[in-house]
């Protein structure tokens, strides 16, 4: 009964989310620094991560297909595969999740405790709407180009590990990654990561927005904030995986 009472006052945080806007001039300079906010402050750390998991990829498929009969051009293969259909989208999504959901829950959660929220709404501005609906249409912006940006760097991990160890070559790997190339999993890729960014930006704000009583709960907040959007993304990511790929 708890699971469908949140369930139903998600969607009806959402309806006012999008209902009743502000002037767009208002939401413009809230859009640029909540992109500033949660997804250039993100890059770092995806570079980082990508580069160093692209690297580790690609050697786990050299050691598993060591074999002298299948050509070396199979690790960039399997190494581009890996990243574009599971890592980049998803795995930098829940990385993500974390950082950027924690920041959200947290940010509203102390307007709410510490009655902003309610000041807002005197003043007769819709509070959902003013507060979570930049945050949401930033990340629809920036997390895209922020998995892209993963893509490259992962696959760039990868060519590090043919070009300086002798584990495989660079040039045979950079055929893999050339051959066969499909665009459906890069627009597949980004399609998971746009339902993605709107459920890390919606499931966090909600556990925020809700949040009563005072630093304790907000911290709490912004623990759940992280499990549920993790969660959310986990199972979706199933679910959009059997309806593109199947």
């Amino acid at each position: 009964m708890n699971l469908l009472t949140h369930t139903g006052r998600y969607f009806l945080m959402l309806g006012k989310v999008f209902r009743k806007p502000e002037k767009f001039s208002v939401y413009r300079d809230m859009f640029f620094r909540e992109v500033d906010l949660l997804g250039i402050s993100s890059f770092g750390i995806v570079v980082f991560v990508s580069v160093f998991v692209g690297a580790a990829v690609a050697v786990q498929a050299a050691f598993n297909i060591d074999d002298p009969l299948i050509p070396d051009f199979y690790i960039g293969l399997a190494t581009r595969a890996s990243i574009i259909l599971e890592f980049a989208p998803t795995m930098i999504s829940l990385i993500l999740a974390g950082k950027i959901g924690s920041n959200i829950a947290s940010n509203i959660g102390t307007m709410r405790v510490t009655e902003q929220i309610d000041a807002i709404e005197v003043m007769g501005i819709n509070s959902a709407s003013y507060l979570i609906l930049p945050k949401i249409l930033a990340l629809l912006f920036i997390n895209p180009l922020l998995i892209i940006f993963s893509m490259l760097f992962g696959i760039f991990g990868g060519w590090l590990v043919g070009e300086f160890t002798p584990i495989y070559s660079a040039v045979d790997y950079l055929s893999g990654v050339t051959m066969e190339f499909e665009d459906f999993h890069i627009i597949y890729a980004l399609i998971k990561t746009y339902f993605f960014a709107f459920v890390i930006a919606s499931v966090s704000a909600y556990q925020g927005y809700y949040t009563k009583g005072g630093a304790i709960e907000v911290g709490k907040s912004s623990t759940r904030a992280v499990v549920y959007s993790i969660i959310v993304i986990i199972v979706l990511n199933y679910i959009l995986t059997q309806l593109l790929l199947s």
